[in-house]
């Protein structure tokens, strides 16, 4: 079986084509992780490569699992427009070095909040971690090995974030979905959380 990276990227290069660009950012005490950008249409996709390197495990598991275990990318998506979104580049490599660094392991309806907004004059600093195999069908890997899932994740402004908190991840989609909330509008204001 050929690196797990390799496969990743070629995953990638099927779903949506030849990135347009890519950055590597590496930090102390956790592997480089590259964010490789995707154009499609208005719509620019930024996708990490490196966090699936290795599964993610429990920092307090009493042996940690070199093998098994679950293995992830993230997946941004963000209409382009005059917000300088390119600059999402570094705060995505730090979200997907969470789980070496944290010892973090992601699933569906976690939060995950870099503290300082995606890019300049964004109204966002945190992101909801999304159901993955809408864009990017998950990686097989074949055994032991679980497969690579690429999870989405929708910016949050941090009125949205604080209301996700309180009420739940299902409660805040429920309500962008019923407002209609455009989540790649890269300068959106917050959804309406009362009544």
């Amino acid at each position: 079986m050929g690196d797990v990276l390799e496969l990743v990227e070629a995953r990638l290069r099927t779903a949506f084509g030849d990135p347009e660009a890519r950055a590597a950012v590496t930090f102390l005490g956790a592997e480089r992780i590259e964010v490789l950008r995707f154009v499609d249409g208005g719509v620019r996709r930024y996708v990490t490569l490196g966090m699936s390197r290795r599964p993610m495990s429990d920092p307090l598991a009493p042996v940690v699992e070199a093998v098994r275990g679950p293995r992830a990318e993230l997946v941004l998506s963000v209409r382009a427009g005059s917000a300088p979104v390119d600059e999402v580049l570094r705060p995505l490599a730090v979200l997907a070095s969470s789980p070496q660094v944290e010892g973090v392991v992601l699933a569906p309806g976690a939060s995950l909040d870099v503290g300082d907004p995606l890019w300049t004059g964004a109204p966002f600093s945190a992101v909801l971690v999304a159901e993955p195999g809408g864009l990017v069908e998950d990686l097989e890997l074949g055994e032991p090995m679980d497969p690579v899932r690429f999870f989405p994740l929708l910016p949050m402004t941090r009125n949205e974030a604080a209301w996700k908190r309180a009420q739940g991840a299902a409660a805040l989609q429920e309500r962008w979905l019923r407002h209609g909330t455009d989540l790649r509008d890269p300068e959106r204001a917050s959804v309406p959380l009362a009544g």
